[in-house]
């Protein structure tokens, strides 16, 4: 059996991009040149699944009945072996790829931060629920830190505020006529993530949903635009997709996932490996106490230029006109 190898989503990057444009080029780009709906099948050749049907009427014998006499694409024990993983990382990169190049998407606008940021009204029953708990058992130390901890989900909701109505100002500004740009992606999952797609949702726009396999319940929450809702079992993939059509990155208050994504994007935004895009990290009073950015310039691990990477806001339309200046984006009256 072969060792499981840890992919860097910058070297997938550049070894899937070969695949794609060396060995199984897509057929996508020459259609569109030539105005060729992605509905259009080369005539030389059957669909496959003309094969998968000619295939179920082979007669029952010990060959037809052999796990190696199975279609290679619709062997999952096959596709699921560690040899393949190559096939399965290239597959997880080209099917939502694909879709959206069927969407038109052009570019996106990638907000993540914590699935644990509730929305404002669901914050604030929740502490009502704490304190009528905690007035019948003063004395309970568990429901005292369950008060604590809800007091700060409350103080914390204001994030779900900014993330869905910025999502609403730039879906508002920037899906006109079926060209779809800074389309609103998120991870798919709760909190942050859940804000976005609403913004969006609230204003009848489409939205991107990356949502991950994980072992505990990690469903898409219900805003994301259905067709356009993918599911990764590979991170890497995710975070390359992430960054793929992005303009923009906004990341609000979050935990390890969220501080991951930031990071990867920081480094590779650092290190030129992508072209530089506004990074705006929202709730200065957050970030600088979980962050000593400054500190890293004084021991000389990062450069002071390397700030000027990302930028601090606080407001939707805050984030909103800092990105109409940097891209001199026109505003919809």
């Amino acid at each position: 059996m072969r060792p499981c190898c840890a992919f860097h989503s910058s070297f997938l990057l550049v070894l899937i991009y070969d695949l794609k444009h060396i060995i199984c080029r897509n057929p996508l780009e020459s259609m569109n040149k030539i105005n060729i709906p992605p509905s259009f099948e080369n005539k030389a050749y059957h669909a496959a699944a003309s094969a998968v049907k000619d295939a179920q009427t082979s007669p029952e014998t010990p060959q037809t009945l052999s796990h190696a006499y199975k279609l290679a694409f619709q062997d999952q024990e096959f596709l699921l072996a560690d040899e393949m993983r190559g096939v399965r990382l290239h597959l997880e990169y080209e099917k939502p790829e694909t879709i959206q190049q069927w969407h038109r998407i052009e570019s996106t606008i990638v907000m993540f931060g914590g699935s644990r940021i509730l929305a404002k009204d669901v914050a604030q029953a929740r502490l009502e629920e704490v304190e009528a708990q905690l007035k019948n058992s003063p004395n309970d130390q568990s429901l005292e830190k369950e008060l604590k901890a809800a007091q700060h989900k409350l103080k914390w909701s204001k994030y779900y505020d900014v993330a869905r109505n910025l999502a609403r100002i730039v879906s508002s500004n920037c899906q006109i006529s079926g060209v779809c740009n800074f389309v609103v992606t998120t991870g798919g999952g709760p909190g942050i993530m859940e804000a976005a797609n609403r913004g969006a949702h609230d204003v009848q726009a489409k939205s991107i949903g990356h949502n991950i396999v994980l072992p505990h319940e990690q469903n898409p929450n219900p805003f994301i635009t259905p067709e356009l809702c993918f599911q990764f079992h590979y991170f890497s993939v995710r975070k390359m997709h992430f960054l793929m059509r992005a303009k923009a990155l906004v990341c609000f208050p979050g935990g390890y996932g969220t501080l991951d994504e930031l990071f990867e994007a920081l480094t590779l935004i650092q290190t030129k490996k992508v072209d530089p895009i506004p990074v705006i990290l929202v709730g200065r009073e957050f970030w600088e106490r979980l962050i000593d950015f400054e500190f890293l310039v004084e021991v000389g691990t990062i450069s002071r230029s390397d700030l000027d990477i990302f930028h601090y806001a606080e407001e939707p339309a805050e984030i909103w006109d800092y990105l109409c200046n940097y891209y001199d984006l026109k505003v919809i009256d």
